[in-house]
């Protein structure tokens, strides 16, 4: 795969070990004090070193790794380790920016780096941008309204039950069983949780009936590769729990142990609904000038059409086959086991760098 060893450092977060309340318990956050609530999924888009070390294993397959973790020594750490790339995958440490800070660092240092620029992360970080950007695309996308106070969602003309969640979070943070709204008095609670709790705006959403599905991408521009296709099967979930890949679900109610049975890949559609998935997802990818890889999901509305719903840039890739972890399990069903997935996304980024 490379006709060179290059020096690869390896930007990430970590977890901490511990959390103030690390007693993790299904919540009905509108019962929790604001301080429980907030130390739920604060640290939910970090890495745990279980898979910091899976990637740094399988880098060094081909590679010279040194690991930078990204806090705030790490402008020092790359300007003296000089590497010929960093393979990225840190999350940062607050702001709506936050994506976008390593790889800022290393522009402004000259050094190469996987994965989207400061904009682009910063764009699909941002739901309602992002929204805003396939809009002007035509791309489709749930109707939507942008709550900055909890008075922006009286009166809205949006048709219940109606999706709320903090405007500039991943791994599913702020996302709950309440946040699915059947009516206004659900709706006035969830916009000002939303705003109160994590200081940010609250992205109102249409909700979407159709079938959920996650597609991975690995490439650029005309060579971009669509992996296998991902379903999230809900009529297999727990009656308790609404159709949404929810905080609760994805990292309470899914684990290791006892894993959800509610991903098929590839997914069980015909030809004609394949290519529409994979037609939206890659004029997706391409309109927001990702780089190398990304994980678009998608949903139908209630005309079978594909939906955007998240577009991320810097994908979940868990290494563990128990975990329900999907940009690996779609590489998986193509044939490329963790090593080979993470090599590929490390090869295209050296390739557009011209470092080959």
């Amino acid at each position: 795969m490379f006709n060179v060893r290059l020096n690869v450092a390896l930007s990430f977060n970590v977890k901490p070990e511990s959390q103030p309340f690390p007693e993790i318990v299904p919540p009905n956050l509108k019962d929790q004090p604001a301080q429980l609530q907030k130390s739920i999924d604060t640290y939910a888009e970090w890495d745990t070193w279980d898979t910091i070390n899976a990637l740094k294993e399988a880098l060094e397959c081909y590679n010279d790794v040194a690991l930078i973790e990204a806090d705030d020594f790490a402008f020092d750490k790359f300007k003296e380790a000089d590497p010929d790339i960093v393979f990225n995958v840190a999350e940062g440490f607050a702001g709506s920016s936050r994506e976008a800070q390593i790889p800022a660092i290393l522009d402004m240092l000259r050094i190469p780096y996987s994965g989207s620029d400061p904009l682009t992360l910063t764009t699909c970080l941002d739901k309602a941008r992002t929204k805003e950007v396939l809009s002007y695309y035509n791309i489709p996308n749930a109707k939507f309204l942008i709550a900055f106070t909890p008075d922006d969602a009286k009166n809205i003309k949006l048709k219940f039950p109606l999706v709320v969640k903090p405007i500039c979070e991943g791994s599913s943070k702020g996302i709950f069983s309440s946040s699915f709204v059947r009516n206004q008095k659900e709706l006035d609670d969830e916009v000002e949780r939303v705003v109160v709790e994590y200081s940010q705006p609250a992205l109102i959403e249409q909700f979407l009936p159709g079938r959920e599905f996650t597609v991975a991408v690995i490439g650029n521009g005309a060579e971009a590769e669509i992996l296998p296709i991902v379903e999230i099967n809900y009529k297999d979930f727990p009656e308790d729990f609404i159709p949404l890949y929810s905080y609760e679900a994805k990292w309470i109610l899914d684990t290791k142990e006892n894993p959800l049975d509610i991903f098929s890949c590839p997914a069980k559609i015909n030809s004609s609904l394949e290519n529409k998935i994979k037609q939206t997802a890659l004029r997706t990818f391409n309109v927001l000038r990702c780089k190398d890889w990304g994980r678009i999901d998608l949903r139908l509305d209630e005309d079978g059409m594909p939906n955007i719903i998240e577009v991320n840039p810097l994908p979940g890739i868990l290494p563990d086959p128990k975990d329900n972890s999907c940009f690996p399990k779609a590489a998986r069903t193509s044939g490329l086991g963790y090593n080979d997935m993470i090599n590929k996304v490390l090869f295209v980024a050296a390739k557009r760098h011209n470092l080959l």
